[in-house]
């Protein structure tokens, strides 16, 4: 099991999520912004990071 590929995974998922809670929140028009836009930053941040760990990691089997 490669470390690096399932911390990816993980970073790539909560990305995602976060993502997702920053669009819910700006199609609800939700009055707390500055939460809106600090968990899409790193959401975008976790996003990037994971699949750069999963693409640049190699298979060791």
């Amino acid at each position: 099991m490669n470390l690096k590929r399932t911390f990816g995974t993980l970073l790539t998922i909560l990305g995602i999520v976060g993502i997702l809670y920053t669009g819910y929140g700006f199609i609800r028009q939700n009055a707390n912004w500055r939460e809106i836009l600090v968990v899409g930053i790193i959401g975008v941040v976790f996003f990037s990071a994971g699949i750069g760990l999963v693409r640049n990691t190699r298979d060791e089997s």
